[in-house]
């Protein structure tokens, strides 16, 4: 080997990098081709070596992370990224270009997986003893699941340094990152010694642990030890020809000269588990600190460029940000480029740096490009200055029969993972759109949240579908994790399903999980969880709990009508809940506190709707229950025991359903309105009679109910309208600005005094007592082509009737 890097005979060539650093990337290449090692030892889990070869595959495109993973325990995990511009990336590919073995010499993850899991059992025991009072000092261990990170370790004797930021601070400047780009990444790999910026590094990070030690990281102490003991194994096989690439942070303990049962003794008794290691994509996005990565950087997208651009790195860049702002469709031209360039540069020299960074190009784009505006540079920064590349593994990388059936569907139902989020509409009534709602329901079900529902901005059909689709690089953990059901999708989701039911804490849950099976047509699971589900609603006695499940049922049926999927189980199921709601609800309305009855409105209205929707589906049931549920709200109508907030509900409901006359409604309002009646129960029924959607128009259409209640709030006693106010503002608050502003016209003109037509009778309740032909003629072409051709026929020659 050659090089200018001091180092005894026999000494291994330590390359001390900062791990997803450009210019150290560069300079690892440049030094590997210098040197031309025999082997070359890259920091990361050995478990990795029988992967290293999938690296050269043409299908494999960083970032790519190896994942390691507890076997008995799949969500026990850790991520060890690699970017293009990784140095640990460049080396492995300069191993396999060269023909030269490459092998990882970090810390088994077998052991860190293991450590951790027992770092978090001492927390959990930990923070029970000061729960109980007798709690003690913590370790403090931060057990990551990004393992190329620095793990945290609790101070004891040494301090948690960041070595960047001290030796930035050391050098005057307040930004690590800058203080890496002047002497790093403007350097220029390639140029003179190659070995020149390692060993610059290691006088700075030897410095550095002379002063700190190990840096608060315990940790990292037995790390070094399992590496010196892999560098000692390469030089007996391969002699002097060992490259080692690591986080300088550790050149200098490997470097020290230590005794082979001194470092045997670090890591005698570590526990172990049984892992699996495969390679997963990963994502600038993850790169990012933002994401909470601890080795992570600022800027992954601006770094990716510095390491591919093969010259004039800003020129390339702000033309990179010129075609971005234009497709957003901002006026950028060559011009702008062009000064933004110039202003970079300018600003390079006037701070003193070697060449424009990524903030001096910022501000240009700034004040060149937007208008001296923040508000386009948001979209620079997420878009390019971080990125959403998704790297790529190929087929035939390890993984759980699970992982491999899901990208089989994902390939044949054409919807690949992507990095950044995207919109899917989905139509039911296509086969395509019906499988690919299958898929993302089950694998929701499974814990894999790929998507997440959204509104519909197409229509509010059952047969529509919005979903939300971004892949994180944890979901392939969650695939580990869910392989444990089973080898494909719907056999692993049918047993999830399966167990859930059983382990359900409440009636709820299992109602909502019926609902889930329908919407992920999971045929075999269904009779386990409808009998589950007839267990439990046979079982509980809380009208509370069956009113809570009522309507997930009901939703079910209706899904199940609208994929073709057989609900007469669930039809039975829905109706015997229905009928003990009705049984045990009047009994329940009784003698509620103010918070309970509020409470208690919601869950009947929750069942109004959810019997609304039954009565839809082609049951049995659904006519009878409507009648059945209409006499419960006579009954709740009825009753003084009941809180008003609840009678006003149900005359409200009776109403809306044409089952009580206004005449009747208004009777009812009177007599809740009488002096008679406290104040506070005559502001809930006013409450639960106009609260929520319609209650406004009802008011602003019907005057003698907003006369009512004109008159009883004019006369409610001083002492007592405080107490009534607030029920009456949130009443009145939730209305649409506009019926709002009609009520104050119509308080402003009193009852009685509302504008109307000529031929509008007095006391009219806001319309006139007869019919205007040549509206109802304007209105009966509308009506001709909704009633379709039998209903041409059937008006044909006749004037529509028009009705109040």
């Amino acid at each position: 080997m050659n090089g200018g890097q001091t180092r005894d005979a026999g000494q291994p060539l330590l390359l001390g990098v900062r791990h997803h650093g450009p210019g150290s990337a560069k300079a690892v290449r440049a030094a590997l081709e210098a040197s031309r090692p025999r082997v070359v030892l890259v920091e990361g889990p050995p478990e990795a070596d029988s992967l290293v070869p999938l690296a050269a595959s043409e299908d494999m495109r960083p970032p790519v992370a190896l994942l390691a993973h507890a076997v008995d325990e799949p969500g026990r995990s850790a991520f060890w990224p690699l970017a293009a511009f990784s140095p640990e990336w460049v080396a492995l590919r300069w191993a396999l270009e060269h023909g030269v073995p490459a092998r990882f010499i970090d810390l088994p993850a077998a052991h860190t997986l293991a450590w951790e899991r027992d770092e978090e059992d001492e927390e959990d025991e930990e923070d029970t003893d000061e729960q109980d009072g007798d709690g003690g000092d913590k370790d403090g261990e931060d057990g990551g699941t990004d393992a190329g990170a620095e793990e945290q370790d609790a101070p004891g004797e040494d301090v948690r340094v960041d070595p960047l930021g001290v030796l930035a601070g050391t050098a005057g400047y307040d930004d690590a990152e800058r203080w890496w780009e002047d002497v790093v990444e403007h350097r220029g790999a390639g140029k003179g010694d190659a070995l020149a910026p390692f060993t610059a590094l290691e006088e700075a990070m030897t410095a550095l642990r002379e002063t700190y030690g190990s840096g608060g990281c315990r940790r990292d102490l037995i790390r070094e030890a399992h590496m010196r003991l892999r560098i000692r194994d390469a030089q007996r096989e391969f002699g002097d020809g060992v490259a080692v690439v690591c986080g300088a942070w550790h050149v200098p303990a490997l470097r020290r000269r230590t005794g082979v049962t001194a470092d045997r003794a670090l890591l005698k008794g570590l526990p172990k588990v049984k892992t699996d290691v495969t390679w997963v994509p990963w994502t600038h996005r993850r790169l990012s600190r933002a994401g909470g990565y601890g080795a992570g950087i600022d800027s992954p997208g601006w770094y990716a460029h510095l390491f591919a651009a093969p010259d004039r790195p800003v020129e390339r860049w702000l033309t990179k940000v010129a075609g971005l702002l234009r497709a957003e469709d901002r006026t950028v031209s060559p011009g702008h480029v062009i000064e933004a360039v110039r202003l970079a540069e300018t600003l390079a020299a006037l701070r003193g740096r070697p060449l424009p960074g990524l903030g001096e190009a910022t501000d240009a784009v700034r004040a060149v490009m937007c208008e001296g505006s923040d508000v386009p540079l948001t979209l620079v920064r997420d878009r390019l200055v971080v990125g959403d590349v998704l790297g790529e593994v190929p087929d035939t990388v390890p993984a759980v029969p699970l992982q491999r059936d899901l990208e089989r569907t994902q390939r044949r139902l054409r919807l690949g993972p992507e990095a950044v989020e995207r919109e899917l509409d989905l139509d039911l009534r296509e086969d395509t759109g019906a499988e690919r709602s299958r898929l993302l329901h089950r694998l929701r079900l499974l814990g894999i949240d790929w998507g997440r529902r959204a509104a519909s901005r197409r229509g509010t059909g059952t047969f529509r579908e919005t979903w939300r689709l971004r892949w994180e690089p944890e979901l392939a953990v969650r695939t580990a994790e869910a392989g444990v059901w089973g080898t494909t999708v719907p056999a692993a989701a049918t047993a999830k399903a399966e167990a859930d039911a059983v382990t359900a804490r409440g009636l709820a849950d299992v109602t909502a999980l019926a609902e889930h099976c329908l919407l992920a047509a999971l045929p075999d699971a269904l009779p386990v969880v409808m009998r589950v589900l007839a267990d439990r609603a046979a079982l509980d006695t809380d009208v509370a709990h069956l009113a809570q499940a009522l309507p997930a049922l009901v939703r079910s049926l209706r899904y199940g009508d609208v994929r073709g999927t057989g609900t007469a189980a669930l039809a039975e199921v829905a109706a015997g809940l229905a009928e003990r709601v009705f049984v045990g609800l009047p009994p329940a309305c009784a003698g509620l506190d103010a918070d309970a009855a509020e409470e208690m409105r919601g869950h009947v209205d929750a069942v109004h709707g959810a019997l609304g929707l039954l009565a839809d589906v082609p049951t049995a049931h659904g006519g009878r229950l409507r009648a059945r549920w209409r006499a419960v709200l006579r009954t709740l109508s009825a009753r003084d025991t009941v809180p008003g907030v609840l009678r006003g509900r149900a005359v409200r409901l009776l109403l809306d359903e044409g089952e009580l006359a206004q005449d009747e409604a208004a009777r009812l309002m009177g007599l809740v309105l009488s002096p008679g009646t406290p104040p506070a129960d005559a502001a809930g029924w006013i409450e639960g009679f106009v609260g929520g959607s319609g209650g406004g128009l009802l008011l602003v259409h019907d005057e003698r109910l907003f006369g009512l209640v004109d008159r009883w709030l004019t006369a409610v006693p001083a002492e007592a309208f405080t107490d009534v106010l607030p029920l009456l503002r949130r009443t009145f608050s939730a209305y649409e600005p506009g019926v709002r502003r009609t009520l104050g016209e119509l308080v402003r003109r009193g009852p009685g005094r509302r504008h109307r037509t000529d031929r509008a009778a007095a006391g009219a309740p806001g319309f006139g007592p007869g019919v205007d032909e040549a509206r109802a003629d304007a209105v009966s072409p509308v009506l001709r082509l909704l009633l379709g051709p039998d209903g041409d026929e059937g008006t044909r020659g006749k004037r529509v009737e028009v009705r109040r």
